[in-house]
C-alpha cells in the first residue's frame, strides 16, 4: 500500500437486487466471486440506496449527497431532457477528492451522472459508453477518453478487459481508486450468455414470491409478466446475468492477485439500486408504480467488503448504510477527507462506517432516509412512512407501512389510531432530515420547478 493507504476498487453494478447472490441467502443462483467477498470480508444487511433508480443513486455515490443536493432525481434519457439537465457537473466528486490525496483514478462502464460520457474531471483514465449502455450483446459502442471505439460481442467482459488494462498500466508508487460499472442485470432481461441462461430454466426460483400488485402501491406501471413461460425465461436471463456479472468480478480479482495486490486493496461490491422480479408482481424498482415506490426490493442493495488483513473474514453487520455513507468511508479509507470550505460545500449526510467495517462499534443512527422526486422515505426497523408532495400527476397519499407484522407491505397504516403518534415522530424527522440538506432550487418537493430528466418521469405520468 502506498503510505498505508489503501487501493480502492468498487464495483457499482446497475439494478442489481440484494437478494440476487448465494452469500445473501439464495439457495439457486450461483455467485462464487461475491461469495468469496462476503467470506473474505463484511456483508452489510441492510445497505440501502438513497434513491431507487440510477442517475440519482449513482451521482449520491460520487458526490456523497442526497438528490435534494446534487439535483438529478430521475434518470437521465441522453439524447433528449438529458441532454440539457446539468447533471453533477461542477460539483466535487469522489474521483476529485482522492486524485487531490494522490490516487490514479479511473471509471470503466456506466458513469450516467451528467449530459453524456465523455470525460469528467476527477478520473484519470474513462471509458464508458458512447451514448447509451446497449446492448448487452451485439455491436457496442463506447467512449474512450471521448474518443469512439466500437467493438462486438458481450459488453460485460469487454469491459472487464478494459478493468484489466487499467490494473496492469497504473502507476506503480500511488493507489488507485478504479469504479467499475456493469448493466447486465438492466433490463431487457435477454441476451446473457446461453450457456448461463440454459442452466437456469429448470430452477424453481424459490427466493422469489410469487405475488400480486398490492393497491396500496397504486398502479403497476411495470407488471411482472402473467405468462408463465415468458416470467420463467426472463428470470433465467436475470439470474444468468447475475452470475455473468460474476464471473466478470472474479477476473479483476483474479488479476489483483496476479499482481500481488489483493491485501492492498478495499474491494466494494454493491448495486446503485435494487430490483424487483415478480416481487409484488412487479419488475423492475421505484418507477414500477404511479406513484414510485420505496419497496423493500427498491431501495436495499448489495454490500460487501473485502480487504484481507484489515478486514476480519466472514461477519454480517446490521447497522443501515447507504452511498452517502460509502462515499464517506471511501474518503476515510483513503486519507482523503475534504478541506474544511469544500466539506461545508459538499455537506454530506453520509457518515463514514470504516469503524464497523474494522470490528468497531460506534453509535450509529436508527432510521433510513430516501427520495426519489416528490416523495420522501424514512425507514427504522420497524416502520416505513412515506411522504408525498404535490407534481404534475396530482397529490397521492402518504403512506405508512408496519414492517414487523407485514414485511411484504401490502397494507397502508397511514390512517389508523395507533399509529398516529409514530407517523408524527417519524414525519418531523423527516422533515428535519430534509431541512438541513436540501438546497434551493434543487429539491424534490417542488418538482415541478425542476429540469426534466427524461419523458417518463413517474411525477408526470397519468394512471390510466
Amino acid at each position: 500500500m502506498a503510505g498505508g493507504r489503501p487501493n480502492l476498487l468498487v464495483f457499482l453494478t446497475d439494478d442489481h437486487g440484494h437478494w440476487a447472490a448465494g452469500c445473501a441467502g439464495n439457495p439457486e443462483i450461483r455467485t462464487p466471486s461475491l461469495d468469496h467477498l462476503a467470506s473474505t470480508g463484511v456483508r452489510m444487511a441492510n445497505a440501502f440506496t438513497p434513491c431507487p433508480v440510477c442517475s440519482p443513486a449513482r451521482a449520491s455515490f460520487f458526490t456523497g449527497r442526497l438528490p435534494s443536493q446534487h439535483g438529478i432525481h430521475d434518470w437521465l434519457r441522453w439524447d433528449q431532457e438529458g441532454q440539457t439537465h446539468p447533471g453533477i457537473d461542477g460539483q466535487p466528486n469522489i474521483g476529485q477528492l482522492l486524485q487531490a490525496a494522490g490516487y490514479h483514478t479511473g471509471l470503466v462502464g456506466k458513469w450516467h451522472c451528467a449530459r453524456d460520457a465523455r470525460p469528467r474531471p476527477g478520473f484519470d483514465r474513462w471509458f464508458s459508453y458512447e451514448m447509451n449502455q446497449y446492448p448487452h450483446f451485439g455491436a457496442q459502442r463506447f467512449s474512450d477518453q471521448g474518443r469512439p471505439v466500437a467493438a462486438s460481442g458481450y459488453q460485460a467482459p469487454l469491459l472487464t478487459d478494459r478493468a484489466i488494462e487499467f490494473l496492469r498500466s497504473r502507476p506503480g508508487d500511488r493507489p488507485f481508486l478504479l469504479v467499475v460499472g456493469y448493466v447486465c442485470t438492466h433490463t431487457p432481461l435477454r441476451d446473457q450468455p446461453e450457456r448461463l441462461a440454459a442452466s437456469y430454466r429448470g430452477c424453481a426460483f424459490a427466493a422469489v414470491p410469487r405475488e400480486e400488485p398490492a393497491p396500496c402501491h397504486g398502479t403497476a406501471w411495470m407488471r411482472w409478466p402473467s405468462d408463465p413461460a415468458v416470467a420463467r425465461e426472463q428470470m433465467a436471463q436475470y439470474y444468468a446475468a447475475v452470475s455473468f456479472v460474476d464471473e466478470q468480478v472474479g477476473r479483476v480479482l483474479d488479476e489483483l492477485d496476479g499482481q500481488g495486490a489483493r491485501g492492498d486493496t478495499l474491494v466494494v461490491y454493491t448495486a446503485d439500486h435494487g430490483h424487483m422480479n415478480g416481487h409484488h408482481g412487479l419488475v423492475s424498482k421505484g418507477n414500477a408504480t404511479i406513484p414510485q415506490n420505496f419497496l423493500e426490493e427498491s431501495i436495499r442493495v448489495p454490500s460487501l467488503f473485502s480487504w484481507p488483513g484489515t478486514i476480519a473474514p466472514a461477519r454480517v453487520l446490521e447497522p443501515m448504510v447507504d452511498h452517502c455513507d460509502l462515499f464517506r468511508t471511501l474518503l476515510d479509507a483513503g486519507g482523503a477527507e475534504p478541506p474544511p470550505e469544500a466539506a461545508a460545500e459538499i455537506h454530506s449526510p453520509g457518515r463514514s462506517f470504516l469503524p464497523l467495517l474494522r470490528g468497531e462499534a460506534p453509535a450509529w443512527r436508527d432510521a433510513q432516509f430516501c427520495e426519489y422526486g416528490n416523495a420522501r422515505m424514512i425507514r427504522t426497523a420497524e416502520l416505513k412512512l412515506i411522504r408525498r408532495y404535490p407534481g404534475p400527476n396530482g397529490h397521492f397519499g402518504d403512506e405508512l407501512y408496519d414492517l414487523r407484522a407485514d414485511p411484504r407491505e401490502t397494507a397502508n397504516r397511514i390512517d389508523e389510531p395507533a399509529f398516529a403518534a409514530a407517523v408524527a415522530a417519524l414525519g418531523a424527522r423527516l422533515d428535519a432530515h430534509f431541512a438541513e440538506y436540501e438546497l434551493p432550487g434543487r429539491g424534490g418537493s417542488e418538482i415541478a420547478r425542476r429540469p426534466r430528466c427524461n419523458p417518463h418521469e413517474p411525477w408526470t405520468i397519468v394512471p390510466p
